[in-house]
C-alpha cells in the first residue's frame, strides 16, 4: 500500500492549483478527468469552448476547486484553470480602453457574462446601442468589446459593446453627413416609431421620416407604413450638416399619383373604389393606393336622412361614386353617391303643386311645426301658424301627433333647398272672416274653459274660436284666484262684450251673461278702458304670454 502511495500523485494534489488531468470518459453534458487522485472527477461540458474538439486519453489542465466533495470526488475547473492561467497575460495585454474579443457566456442579473481569457461583466446596458429585451439571444455569440473598468483587487473586468458600436457609429456618421444630399435613395432600419413618424438608421446616421412623407396617401399613425427593425429605402429630403439633421421620405421613392389626377377622374364621372374609412361627417373612398375621395354623408341620397356613414356603407366594401370637384393642391377629392340616381325633388314642383291637397303620416314634431311624410324621402312641413285659424298654437302637438295620418294643403315648393310648405287650416275657410254671422256683441254664448292664465280665462266657442274672460269679469265679487272659480273643462256661460275682426279676438264675460242693455253698455266702457294694458292684448300674446311664465 505505502508502494502504491508512493507512485501516486494524491499527496502532490493540492485545492487552488491547477494540475494535468487525462480525460477518460466523454459523456453527454460532462467531462471525466482523472487528476491522480482517489476518484475521478467530472467537468460540465460547457466549460469547453468546443467538445467535439476533445477525445478520450487527451491531457488537459484543471484547477482543483476541492480535493473531495460530500461523496469523495474531487471537484475541478476546466474554466477557471484557463482563467486563472489566462488573468496574468490578460492583465499585461489588455487596459482600460483596449478592444478586446470575447465570446458571451452567459446570462446574469443586469448583464451578460463573456469570457475575453477570463470572465468579464456586459451590463445590459452596454450590450448595444439600445438596451435588448432579450439578452439570451446574444449567448454564445463572439463580439468585440472595449474594456470599461478593471479591479485588480475583486479581478473583476466591466466591458461595454455600446460604446465601441457607438464610436464606430459616430465615425460612420460622419462620413455619411459629407456624402448624403437631397435626392439621394439610401436603405436603412427602422430604429423607433413616434405618433409624428420614424428614425431610420443609415448605417451610423439617423433621419427623421415624417409621417407626411410616408405615404401620398392619409394615414393615421407611422406604424401603419413601417414597422420597427424593419428595412426600407427612403429618398434623402433635406440635410443640415451643422445640426445633423437628415430628413428623409418614404413616399417620394414612387411616383406621385396626384400628378394629372383632373385627367385619371373628371369631375362629373362615375368611378369605383374601395371604403376604407367612416367617420361622423363622411366616408372615405379609396380610388387608388395613395389617392383617396369623401363622400359628405349630405352626399349619401338625395331622399333618406342618413344620421351617418356607417347606416349606409361598410368598412371594406367596393361601391361607385361620382367626381363631384378636385382641390389637387390639397390633395381632396369630392365624391357623391346620391348623383348615381335621379333626384326625386326635381320632380317635386310637379307632383305637388301649390293649391293642392295631399295626406300624409306625421314623421316628426319640432317646436315650430310639424314633419308630414309626403313619399318616401319627401317631407312637407306644417307650420305652427298654419295649423288653425282660431288658435294660437305654441307647439304642435296640441293639434298633432307623431302617427297621425293629417291632410294638407300645399302651400309652397322650394326644389332647391328641398322644402314644401303645407298648411291644415287652409283646408277649411277662416272662420273670422264670417265672424259677424257668428257672433254679435251682447249675444250669450256657451262653451267650455280651455286654458286659465292669471289674468282671465279662455272659453272655446263653436268653430273653435277662444274668447277671453279677464278676471274682473269673472263675478261680481272680487276673484283672487281663478282656478279657484273655473276648472279647464267646465261648461260657463258668457256675454259678447267687444269683437275686434283686426286683431282677431273676443271679449267675453260671465258676470255680464244676465245683465240688461243698459248695465251691458257700461260694462263694455270698462271693458274699453283696459284698451292699453294686457287684458286687451292679442289673444295670440296673451297665449304666448301665459305659455312663457308657465315654463
Amino acid at each position: 500500500m505505502n508502494e502504491l502511495l508512493a507512485e501516486s500523485k494524491f499527496e502532490k494534489l493540492q485545492e487552488g492549483t491547477i494540475v494535468n488531468g487525462t480525460i477518460i470518459e466523454i459523456r453527454q453534458g460532462e467531462i471525466v478527468v482523472d487528476i491522480g487522485g482517489k476518484s475521478e472527477g467530472v467537468i460540465p461540458a460547457v466549460e469547453f469552448p468546443d467538445i467535439s474538439e476533445l477525445q478520450a486519453g487527451q491531457e488537459i489542465e484543471v484547477f482543483i476547486e476541492r480535493l473531495e466533495d460530500k461523496e469523495g470526488n474531487p471537484v475541478i475547473s476546466f474554466d477557471k484553470a484557463e482563467q486563472k492561467k489566462n488573468w496574468e497575460n490578460i492583465l499585461s495585454k489588455c487596459e482600460e480602453g483596449a478592444v478586446v474579443s470575447g465570446r458571451v457566456k452567459a446570462k446574469v442579473k443586469g448583464g451578460l457574462i463573456v469570457s475575453i481569457g477570463v470572465d468579464s461583466f456586459l451590463p445590459a446596458s452596454q450590450v448595444d446601442v439600445q438596451p435588448p429585451k432579450n439578452l439570451d439571444q446574444y449567448v454564445g455569440q463572439t463580439y468585440d468589446f472595449k474594456v470599461v473598468k478593471i479591479n485588480l483587487d475583486r479581478k473583476n473586468i466591466v466591458i461595454s459593446r455600446r460604446e465601441l458600436i457607438e464610436e464606430q457609429r459616430q465615425v460612420k456618421r460622419r462620413e455619411l453627413l459629407e456624402n448624403v444630399n437631397p435626392g439621394q435613395l439610401r436603405t436603412g432600419v427602422v430604429k423607433n416609431i413616434t405618433d409624428y413618424g420614424a428614425f431610420i438608421d443609415l448605417d451610423g446616421l439617423d433621419g427623421l421620416l415624417h409621417i407626411t412623407d410616408m405615404s401620398w396617401g392619409r394615414i393615421s399613425h407611422p406604424s401603419e407604413m413601417v414597422k420597427q427593425g424593419e428595412e426600407v429605402e427612403v429618398m434623402i429630403i433635406e440635410v443640415d450638416r451643422e445640426k445633423e439633421r437628415v430628413s428623409l421620405g418614404l413616399k417620394q421613392t414612387t411616383k406621385n399619383p396626384w400628378e394629372n389626377i383632373e385627367h385619371k377622374y373628371p369631375v362629373g364621372h362615375k368611378v369605383r373604389g374601395k371604403v376604407v374609412n367612416l367617420v361622423p361627417y363622411g366616408a372615405f373612398i379609396e380610388l387608388e393606393e395613395g389617392v383617396e375621395g369623401l363622400v359628405h354623408v349630405t352626399e349619401l341620397s338625395w331622399t333618406k336622412r342618413v344620421n351617418k356613414p356607417s347606416d349606409m356603407l361598410r368598412v371594406g366594401e367596393e361601391i361607385d361614386a361620382v367626381v363631384l370637384g378636385i382641390q389637387k393642391e390639397d390633395q381632396k377629392i369630392s365624391l357623391g353617391l346620391r348623383q348615381l340616381e335621379t333626384n326625386p325633388w326635381d320632380m317635386a314642383r310637379h307632383n305637388y303643386p301649390a293649391g293642392a291637397r295631399v295626406r300624409g303620416e306625421v314623421r316628426n314634431i319640432t317646436n315650430y311645426g310639424a314633419f308630414v311624410e309626403l313619399e318616401e324621402g319627401i317631407d312637407g312641413m306644417v307650420h305652427v301658424s298654419d295649423m288653425s285659424w282660431t288658435r294660437k298654437v305654441n307647439h304642435p302637438s296640441e293639434i298633432v301627433k307623431k302617427g297621425d295620418v293629417v291632410d294638407a294643403i300645399v302651400l309652397d315648393v322650394d326644389a332647391n333647398h328641398q322644402r314644401i310648405s303645407l298648411g291644415m287650416k287652409q283646408l277649411t275657410s277662416d272662420p273670422w272672416e264670417e265672424i259677424g254671422n257668428l257672433f254679435k256683441v251682447g249675444d250669450v254664448v256657451t262653451g267650455k274653459v280651455s286654458k286659465i292664465a292669471n289674468y282671465g280665462a279662455f272659453i272655446e266657442l263653436k268653430e273653435h274660436i277662444d274668447g277671453l274672460v279677464h278676471i274682473s269679469q269673472i263675478s261680481e265679487e272680487r276673484v283672487e284666484k281663478i282656478k279657484d272659480v273655473l276648472d279647464v273643462g267646465q261648461e260657463v256661460s258668457a256675454r259678447v262684450i267687444k269683437i275686434d275682426r283686426d286683431e282677431r279676438r273676443i271679449g267675453l264675460s260671465i258676470k255680464a251673461a244676465n245683465y240688461d242693455s243698459q248695465q251691458l253698455e257700461a260694462e263694455a266702457a270698462v271693458y274699453d278702458s283696459l284698451k292699453d294694458g294686457e287684458d286687451l292684448m292679442k289673444l295670440g300674446d296673451i297665449l304666448d304670454q301665459a305659455t312663457n311664465k308657465k315654463e
